[in-house]
């Protein structure tokens, strides 16, 4: 049997309501937001038609379109902070697998971003503790975005980096930069 999932406001509303009223983040279809996507077309739609016609369908078609967008907005901050806060646990100590399985796709993405952040950020933390100043870490390295997706790799300590997304800023030590620019793999923004 093929179930073909339709977002209504009904659906908006409770799932922001489940956010709301919930420390974990909340499951929610994974098509979610491309329902809501044609949800939102739909709606236009159907308001432009009636508007036409000045009816109080017109006026209440508008209204709820307006407020189902204003609930879709407090759903993603809401379930955004979440993901910030899991950012913060998974750095000490590891994330739950529930929660991981509860994000949509493009939160992962957000998610993996946010770690890679920290994990950067610790990094820089501990070699500052262990005696390399700024001004060392900076001659060193240069700041480049990436021009295309760049599985992990080894640096020439021995420490893994990446993997890395088209779009992705990074602060890598000179030599690898250098490569990854002369294979076009990056742009060098800074030197």
């Amino acid at each position: 049997m093929f179930f073909v999932f339709m977002i209504t406001y009904n659906d908006i509303y409770e799932a922001a309501r489940k956010e709301r009223y919930s420390e974990q983040l909340q499951q929610i279809p994974k098509n979610f937001v491309s329902e809501f996507s044609k949800y939102l077309k739909e709606k236009k739609e159907v308001a432009s038609k009636e508007e036409e016609d000045f009816s109080d369908t017109a006026i209440k078609t508008k209204k709820q379109l307006e407020n189902a967008t204003t609930l879709f907005k407090e759903l993603i901050i809401r379930r955004r902070k979440k993901i910030l806060n899991l950012v913060l646990i998974a750095a000490e100590t590891g994330i739950s697998k529930q929660d991981f399985e509860n994000m949509l796709a493009i939160e992962k993405e957000l998610f993996e971003g946010l770690m890679r952040c920290m994990d950067y950020s610790e990094k820089r933390l501990n070699e500052s503790l262990n005696g390399i100043g700024k001004g060392e870490l900076v001659k060193n390295n240069d700041l480049v975005v990436f021009l295309e997706d760049v599985g992990e790799f080894l640096s020439a300590d021995e420490d893994k980096m990446g993997p890395y997304k088209k779009g992705d800023i990074a602060n890598l030590p000179k030599e690898i930069s250098k490569i990854l620019s002369e294979g076009k793999k990056v742009e060098i923004l800074e030197k």
